[in-house]
């Protein structure tokens, strides 16, 4: 498609025509913060914390593309930050961000955006929503309050595991996320897969199994195979005290991308069911005994040629 010389923060680069900014940026080490993009995802520019200077006005760098030689762009402008700040006050102001009881603390994109800004008190008065908590799922924790109307949820759900179940509802002030025209998850026609869980940035969507299982910077992750199927998932097990508390898709899975079926995010109970068996057991004589690894091992190439 042809290199262009371009400038970023005064950093003279090459960049490949066609490509975003957003795209330049990260290939060549510069942060630009975003919230509704995810790089599995159909790009959609929606939220605008992505804003840069150039050409000359604030552009979103998510859908911008490098078009022209000499193209001359700013990501830490006095402007650029003003915006972003903007932006987040006003995502901050309209729903229920208390960190102190949300499980996502420590790993919710909002909080990392308002910590980076150095964001002070919001310069508007919060408006909560007041969404009624569907806790009608024993997957899935939707909490609406935390939502800021990303859209990565209903791309997700669209795009990627193609369920067609969440979409936008409603307008204006009551816009939110809805399942089947605004039914309860528990009545709806989801499969339960995760996927909105796995790409939602705030603590809008939780895994309602892992909720209170331990804080993120208190849980090891461990990359293992899902067991189920012989498909072979990529999955990043949350270890808190020597027990998995939840169950996310690696994002770079050469197989997966970071998608689980519903069995492989949420069916790890067996993990510590007290009912496990822990030892090999060996049937003789029409009943099982118990056998050390070893020796069950060693039986296997056995009963295979049999």
């Amino acid at each position: 498609m042809g290199e262009l010389a371009i400038t970023i923060d005064g950093r003279e680069l090459t960049a490949e025509k066609g490509k975003t900014i957003l795209e330049i940026c990260r290939k060549n080490g510069i942060h630009v913060p975003t919230l509704c993009y995810h790089p599995r995802l159909r790009v959609v520019g929606k939220c605008r914390v992505c804003v840069v200077e150039g050409e000359p006005r604030l552009t979103t760098a998510c859908t911008t593309p490098v078009e022209r030689e000499g193209m001359v762009v700013f990501t830490k402008s006095k402007r650029v930050l003003e915006a972003r700040r903007m932006v987040v006050e006003l995502l901050l102001a309209g729903g229920d961000h208390n960190c102190l009881f949300c499980d996502s603390n420590g790993r919710c994109e909002l909080q990392d955006l308002a910590y980076e800004l150095k964001m002070e008190q919001p310069r508007f008065p919060i408006d909560q929503p007041a969404w009624t908590i569907d806790n009608s799922n024993p997957m899935i924790f939707r909490d609406l309050n935390k939502c800021v109307l990303c859209g990565r949820c209903v791309r997700a759900c669209n795009e990627v595991q193609v369920n067609n179940v969440i979409d936008f509802g409603y307008r204006g002030h009551r816009g939110k996320i809805v399942t089947d025209g605004d039914k309860d998850y528990a009545d709806s026609t989801c499969v339960f897969c995760g996927e909105c869980v796995q790409v939602c940035p705030t603590g809008a969507l939780m895994e309602q199994k892992a909720r209170f299982g331990g804080r993120p910077w208190d849980a090891k992750v461990v990359t293992s195979t899902c067991a189920y199927c012989g498909i072979g998932c990529s999955i990043d097990l949350h270890v808190v005290d020597g027990k998995v508390v939840k169950i996310t898709g690696t994002e770079d899975g050469v197989v997966n991308k970071g998608s689980l079926c519903a069995k492989g995010r949420f069916g790890y109970d067996f993990i510590h069911h007290e009912d496990r068996l822990t030892t090999p057991l060996i049937r003789e004589n029409g009943s099982f005994r118990k056998a050390s690894w070893d020796e069950a091992l060693g039986r296997v190439p056995a009963v295979w040629e049999k």
